[in-house]
């Protein structure tokens, strides 16, 4: 066969190898890398990578949820402050933000309670001998408002849960009896609720639903928590206690009620049902403690005691805790006194 004959069948056969051959370095090779190699550093420009990407087929994919941490204490603490004589302060349920509200050095302020709206604190204060007012101070601007004028030494005032009443403790040196009073929020009609001839009562505290009074007696020799109407009708013994002294607090939900009792310096904080059962100590032992206070949500208390003090007559501070002892918390921390706490919204 002659060269000329065979050219074109050579030619089509080095081009036939020149086309495999470019398959084998174009196709085969690299998939054979991309099999064999690891995976290559990301590109700088991420958009440029994202963009070529093919969209991705969405997957939902759980997240695993904790169980809900229980809620902090909110609203805020009204307490007298002994920084000169007794005062009335204010904090935050955490304690920040503590402010002194009265100002007058020289004048003893006791037993402060805020309004359940939270806009007002009402307290007693030092006006003569054998006369103690009770004031309304405004919290945005401080504003004070007396509402009582000389009717004897006035204690332990709280605002009804409407707003429209206020309960007291009410002594005279003519009596010499304590007593249980309620007048208008703006001090008109004052009235005896309980006292003399049926025995003294004192720290009167409201229910939630404004119907009743809890104020703790002695009338039947030993003091006693009580329940009583605002017409004076339903008393009833709530408590059968050692050692109860009187400072108390009515749950916002109705259900329970926290007191006190016991021996100066071993004094503790008791809860029970608002009928007086399963009363039960909630505090840690050993802490003096004494004049709870619910908060608004009914599942912390607000205290007196000693605990990093003890035996210091000046040493008493504020706690909170839960109403089941849990999360014992010191708010203040002073070389003076802190006490008498009444929590608030």
């Amino acid at each position: 066969m002659r060269r000329s004959t065979l050219f074109p069948y050579l030619a089509a056969f080095l081009g036939l190898v020149a086309c495999l051959l470019l398959f084998v370095l174009v196709i085969v090779i690299p998939g054979l890398k991309r099999e064999l190699l690891p995976a290559a550093t990301p590109t700088s420009d991420l958009s440029a990578t994202l963009n070529a990407l093919p969209s991705p087929t969405a997957t939902f994919i759980p997240v695993p949820t904790s169980s809900p941490t229980p809620a902090g204490p909110t609203g805020k603490i009204a307490y007298v402050c002994q920084v000169a004589h007794d005062q009335i302060c204010l904090m935050n349920a955490d304690g920040s933000q503590k402010r002194r509200l009265t100002t007058e050095d020289g004048i003893r302020h006791f037993y402060p309670s805020l309004a359940p709206d939270g806009k007002s604190v009402v307290y007693s204060a030092y006006r003569e001998d054998n006369v103690y007012e009770i004031y309304e101070m405004i919290l945005d601007d401080g504003q004070v408002t007396p509402l009582t004028d000389r009717l004897g030494v006035l204690t332990a005032p709280e605002i009804s849960p409407d707003g429209r009443l206020i309960v007291f403790t009410r002594w005279t040196p003519d009596s010499d009896a304590h007593a249980i009073w309620v007048m208008k929020r703006d001090g008109s009609d004052p009235r005896q609720v309980f006292g003399p001839p049926q025995g003294e009562g004192w720290d009167p505290t409201w229910s939630p639903d404004g119907t009743q009074i809890l104020f703790a007696s002695d009338m039947d020799g030993f003091v006693q928590l009580y329940v009583i109407g605002l017409d004076g009708s339903g008393l009833r013994k709530v408590t059968q206690m050692n050692g109860l002294r009187g400072r108390s607090d009515w749950s916002p939900d109705g259900e329970y009620i926290v007191t006190y009792a016991g021996e100066p310096w071993l004094r503790e904080l008791f809860l029970m049902r608002a009928d007086g059962s399963d009363a039960h100590q909630i505090t840690p032992t050993g802490g003096n403690s004494q004049g709870p206070s619910f908060s608004p949500d009914g599942r912390w208390v607000a205290f007196t005691a000693y605990f990093d003090h003890f035996g210091d007559v000046n040493g008493c501070e504020i706690y909170i805790m839960r109403t089941n002892g849990a999360d014992l918390t010191r708010l203040t921390d002073n070389a003076y006194c802190d006490w008498q706490p009444r929590w608030g919204p």
